[in-house]
């Protein structure tokens, strides 16, 4: 067996270049990301992995502080990036990030590897990942599951492979006047609006203008292997809807989408998508992930309604192996996330907190 040495990178350009040429490498593991993530209060720690001088793997190791003591948690987004079909170098990974995890004295360390679920070398990945002590987290944090969309057959074939709604959606939009534009910082105001709004009717949470602002901001300005795009619907001279499409080599990610609730009958978000997907293979993108599928395939599931908007523009069901985490102590990982959670819901109870 050939040692696995690993140190780590500061050079940005240096780290996303060898990333994208690694199997299974993700927005989430980029440089970029890690520096938008700084702004909550994560450190990233960015390892490559070698073997006899070459990079075989990479993971870009997010870590929290607790306040003053000397404990921190962890997580690697949607990593780390290697060849899983390489059983020597998986564990040999693995192995070098417990001993990460234990020498910067972690709680635990997380992680939800890009690595399908409905595979026979996923089913692999997940014994190997129990045989070796780390556990399904209870905290997801990313989406188990995605959508999926190839655009290695070009633009005619992708539009070809929407389902006939959507189509005629598409045509409706520019019928009833909707148009597309390319955002820029200026618009970011009027997209978090929208966004906030979007929020507010679908019930779910947002951050402060500023994380959103930072993190566009920072995607939209890199070059290189990192790029991001602003599209925006108008109807008027009133912008109606947009979303944020971000990508890393050759894969873009649905990131952001956004719409106010007048004017939803022009289709407005058909005509959105179709333009961040004709973006995509402008960027020379294969794939374009719409970011979030329902855990199960049922009616009940919240992102079910989700689910068949994106099937319905020809993308796929990637099921993932999710989120696991490696605690170096059984005990200080149940005091801090099950005994601890406890304790303060029944301390807020009774107004002591």
């Amino acid at each position: 067996m050939q040692p696995l040495t690993y140190h780590a990178e500061t050079d940005p350009r240096r780290w996303n270049d060898l990333l994208a040429g690694l199997p299974t490498h993700h927005l989430l593991q980029s440089w970029e990301w890690g520096e938008i993530k700084r702004q909550t209060g994560w450190w990233a720690h960015r390892l490559f992995f070698a073997r006899q001088g070459a990079v075989v793997a990479a993971a870009q190791v997010l870590t929290r502080r607790l306040g003053r003591l000397p404990l921190a948690v962890q997580y690697v987004p949607k990593g780390p990036a290697l060849d899983y079909a390489d059983p020597v170098l998986t564990v040999q990974v693995l192995a070098a990030l417990e001993d990460y995890a234990r020498r910067s004295r972690a709680i635990f360390l997380k992680m939800d590897p890009d690595v399908p679920d409905d595979t026979l070398r996923g089913r692999a990945i997940l014994d190997l990942l129990r045989h070796r002590g780390w556990q399904v987290a209870a905290e997801q944090v990313q989406f188990k599951n995605t959508a999926l969309l190839d655009l290695t057959a070009g633009a005619d074939a992708v539009q070809a492979g929407f389902k006939q709604k959507w189509r005629y959606n598409v045509r409706l939009a520019g019928r009833k006047g909707v148009t597309v534009r390319a955002g820029t910082e200026a618009d970011l105001a009027t997209f978090y609006r929208l966004y906030a709004e979007t929020g507010g009717r679908d019930g779910f949470l947002i951050r402060p203008q500023t994380y959103y602002h930072d993190a566009w901001q920072t995607l939209l300005q890199s070059q290189g292997q990192v790029g991001g795009c602003l599209l925006l619907a108008d109807s008027g001279a009133e912008t109606v809807a947009g979303l944020f499409i971000a990508r890393f080599a050759r894969t873009a990610w649905y990131l952001y989408g956004a719409s106010s609730s007048q004017q939803r009958e022009a289709m407005p978000n058909h005509l959105l998508q179709w333009e961040a997907m004709r973006w995509a293979l402008a960027q020379g993108c294969t794939t374009y992930d719409l970011w979030g599928a329902p855990t199960e395939m049922v009616e009940s599931d919240p992102l079910w309604g989700v689910w068949r908007f994106k099937e319905g523009f020809g993308a796929r069901f990637a099921p993932h192996i999710g989120a696991f985490d490696f605690a170096p102590s059984g005990l200080t990982y149940y005091l801090y996330t099950v005994a601890m959670p406890r304790v303060l819901s029944l301390m807020r109870r009774g107004h002591l907190v």
